[in-house]
């Protein structure tokens, strides 16, 4: 009985998937499942979904396996082999709810459902990523222009920035000060009086340039004296 089930199952199986089911044997076939991914410039992503029946099939669950056509690129959102495991046994519910009866169809759709499920989640999330990404961006951006919010903590420690460079420019200006003040006490050298000049050995020099200029060594003396 479970032979006639096989071939009479197979056959409805190769009306509906006519271009997309095909033979390994007498009791193992290959279905391909393309998936529709709404919204995707890539090409959608195609799963291999192999069934093997056992002898007590439908009373026996069929052995199922995943894979992708050979030489294909994993798609952005989905990787056949990463994502088989969990896959096939989010199957493993819909296996027991319909044994002693045809499953394959069933198991094909759900199969098929379960990745174009996965692949949306991740869309999501991924898109999700990016307008955080893009938000972050636009807050650092907007600091630019609206400056470093003021709370107590941020106006003390303004505070005590402001107090230093009013204090630095303090000690600036006193020293300025001072050193104008010390350049006013220089005085120029006093010039020497007629006495000092002669008590200093120079009135040698005066007497010779008296007498160069006609005028009597002792009426100088007498002048530079009575200064």
């Amino acid at each position: 009985m479970g032979r006639e089930e096989q071939i009479e199952e197979r056959e409805v199986l190769d009306s509906i998937f006519p271009d997309e089911i095909s033979d390994i044997s007498e009791t193992e076939y290959r279905i391909s499942i393309p998936l529709d991914i709404p919204d995707d410039e890539a090409e959608p992503p195609v799963m291999l979904l192999t069934v093997r029946y056992p002898e007590d099939y439908p009373d026996k669950a069929p052995m199922l396996e995943l894979s992708a056509p050979q030489n294909t690129t994993p798609h952005q959102y989905l990787n056949v082999a990463e994502d088989k495991d969990q896959l096939l046994t989010g199957l493993e519910a819909t296996v027991e709810e319909n044994l002693g009866m045809a499953m394959v169809f069933t198991l094909v759709s759900a199969v098929k459902e379960a990745a174009e499920q996965l692949v949306e989640e991740r869309k999501e999330a991924a898109a999700r990523v990016h307008e955080e990404a893009v938000l972050a961006a636009e807050r650092e951006e907007n600091k630019k222009f609206h400056g470093t919010p003021v709370n107590s903590e941020t106006f003390l420690k303004w505070r005590e920035g402001f107090l230093k460079e009013m204090e630095e420019a303090r000690v600036r200006e006193e020293e300025e000060r001072l050193a104008e003040m010390k350049k006013a006490r220089i005085k120029e050298p006093a010039k020497l009086t007629g006495r000092q000049l002669w008590e200093g050995g120079l009135a040698a020099a005066v007497e010779e340039e008296g007498e160069e200029d006609g005028m009597p060594t002792a009426d100088l003396q007498k002048l530079k004296v009575g200064e």
